[in-house]
């Protein structure tokens, strides 16, 4: 009996090993397919937009949005540059000082609502969290008289019909998120780094500068993702907001058309190009991405 109970003792965790050892490769080639398969079907429409990018007038069409290009050309991507660019300035000139000016204003809003608390915070962070729920078509009316209003006062067409007014637009609008992102990444911080900056003789300002702006890099790369993302593809506040001579990139693109034909290639590769920037700032900064995000998720 001893020597059946050892046996019965030995061998059968050796079988669950071997068995959880044998389905292990099997469950891993599962997940491995199954990733594999979302990635092939992400990148379909990937495809589609570069196939058809490099070939001519003739071949870009739609019944054959699958094929290889008999002919290979970059005719459509110098068209489509051409036509481009003059709005890619804009948004440049739009999407890097907008998201840079609301991640400092949403950070400092932070700094305050979270580690100089006053009498009434929580009514003004809630207050200024409304402003995340206001539909752009709500404000699209008294946003036109202001900057009208603005243009009027300064003597220039700077704000309504320039990219300085769509800016400040997007900027005011994205306070409230910048906001959240930052009070909910200072509430992660020790109070007790604020109390030593104290004692130290830092005041609010300095405190704000030499501590908290210190750690403060995965919350900017979240707020500019954002604030960079929101402004490079906006359309509708472009449209309604800024003149043919401010037009952003979006606005440009959608312009690509032709009269009789619809001249698929160069809309492609003008797809392309207005994205590339975007994508470029994700891979720039999408390791801070998550970080920032979930900082503050148990706390605040």
């Amino acid at each position: 009996m001893t020597v059946i109970a050892k046996v019965r003792g030995t061998t059968a965790p050796q079988h669950a090993k071997v068995v959880r050892r044998g389905g292990a490769p099997v469950w891993r080639a599962v997940r491995f397919a199954l990733l594999l398969a979302f990635v092939v079907l992400f990148l379909i429409p990937v495809y589609v937009l570069l196939v058809t990018s490099f070939k001519p007038l003739t071949e870009a069409d739609p019944s054959q949005a699958w094929n290889l290009p008999r002919t290979w050309t970059t005719e459509a991507w110098q068209v489509a540059w051409e036509r481009l660019a003059p709005g890619v300035w804009n948004s440049v000139m739009l999407a890097v000082p907008g998201s840079l000016i609301s991640a400092m204003l949403g950070s400092m809003n932070g700094y305050v609502l979270s580690k100089w608390r006053f009498a009434g915070a929580d009514v003004v962070f809630t207050l200024l969290l409304f402003g995340m729920f206001i539909p752009y078509q709500g404000v699209m009316i008294p946003l036109v008289q202001l900057l009208v209003g603005l243009n009027e006062i300064t003597g220039t067409q700077l704000f309504y019909g320039g990219i300085p007014g769509l800016t400040l637009a997007h900027i005011v609008y994205g306070i409230p998120i910048c906001t959240l992102i930052f009070r909910n990444y200072y509430v992660t911080i020790p109070d007790e780094l604020i109390e030593a900056a104290r004692v130290d003789g830092a005041g609010m300002l300095r405190t704000y500068w030499s501590v908290i702006i210190p750690v403060s890099g995965p919350a900017f790369a979240v707020t500019v993702i954002w604030q960079f993302t929101s402004l490079w593809n906006d359309f509708l506040f472009a449209v309604f907001l800024t003149g043919p001579q401010s037009w952003p990139a979006t606005v440009m693109l959608n312009n690509i058309a032709g009269a009789q034909t619809v001249p698929y290639s160069q809309q492609m590769a003008a797809a392309i190009l207005a994205s590339i920037p975007t994508v470029v700032i994700y891979i720039l900064l999408g390791r801070f991405f998550m970080r920032g995000l979930m900082a503050g998720a148990l706390k605040g």
